[in-house]
């Protein structure tokens, strides 16, 4: 029989104890759990961004150069989702900072541009930034220094320029209509322009009889002599620099006969030729 010592004895069949050191470095595994388990989340937590808000959704309006008021305002009303007739009610009672000539009306100063819009815009944010940039565009030492040099206010060079604007079809058509309507201001004649008429009847055509000659409207440029009483349009700037800088040019009269075909002349003898070559076209023109 193999003697065994007490001492070997108990470390073989009883339970076994943690030295001192080993006490030591199972209370710091003990403590390294908790601090991952309970502290870190916490950490967590409080350092955790707040939720940002999603960005703001932005869309734009496309306005056109020529359009009129009317035209401006349904794009409003359609692009801001609002019943049919909201920024035209806006537009009479707001103060968009027009210029005094325009007695409140926007009629040439609703800037055809291209305008960002979102979740708060609303017609009157929309239509006082429109006229704000008419008002930088045409505002400028150059414009209202050409409208003194043709003898004219800004108020009656944006007329012209919505003119200028509805009637040619070309940049340089746009300077030579400009100069036919200097022309016949300066001789004391009737515009008997087409374009006023048809804002007068709210249309757009080319066909005008004779009966429309005769309609009682300020803006009946056949049977009242000198501009219109506002705007009938809204013109861009191209509109407003051939207005203030047109080319030199007898011209009185001019008519387009065919697309891409305007003609410009001093001679009603020519200018009448020229309206029955328009016409015969229209009556061969396929329906």
């Amino acid at each position: 029989m193999r003697y065994e010592s007490p001492k070997a004895s108990h470390r073989r069949h009883g339970k076994p104890r943690l030295t001192r050191r080993g006490r030591v470095v199972l209370i710091v595994g003990v403590l390294t759990l908790v601090a991952v388990g309970v502290l870190v989340p916490l950490l967590l937590v409080r350092e955790a961004p707040a939720p940002r808000k999603p960005p703001q959704a932005t869309r734009t309006l496309l306005i056109p150069e020529g359009w009129r008021a009317g035209q401006v305002y349904e794009a409003v009303d359609k692009a801001l989702g609002l019943p049919p007739g909201t920024t035209r009610d806006e537009a009479a009672t707001a103060r968009l900072g027009l210029p005094a000539a325009a007695e409140g009306n926007p009629e040439g100063f609703l800037f055809p541009a291209t305008y960002p819009i979102d979740d708060t815009t609303t017609p009157r944010s929309l239509l006082r930034y429109m006229v704000a940039t008419a008002g930088e565009r045409f505002g400028t030492p150059k414009v209202t220094q050409g409208s003194r040099r043709n003898d004219a206010d800004l108020y009656e060079t944006i007329t012209i320029a919505s003119i200028v604007q509805a009637e040619a079809d070309t940049a340089d058509d746009m300077g030579k209509v400009a100069r036919v309507i200097h022309n016949r201001l300066a001789r004391g004649m009737s515009l008997q322009m087409d374009s006023t008429l048809n804002y007068a009847l709210d249309r757009s055509t080319i066909d005008t009889s004779h009966a429309d000659t005769r309609i009682e409207s300020p803006y009946n440029t056949y049977a009242t002599p000198g501009l219109p009483p506002t705007p009938i349009g809204n013109p861009g700037e191209q509109a407003v620099h051939a207005t203030i800088a047109p080319p030199p040019g007898d011209w009185l009269y001019f008519v387009t006969v065919a697309p891409g075909d305007t003609r410009f002349t001093a001679d009603y003898q020519e200018q009448l030729r020229n309206v029955e070559e328009f016409n015969e076209n229209r009556r061969n023109a396929p329906s």
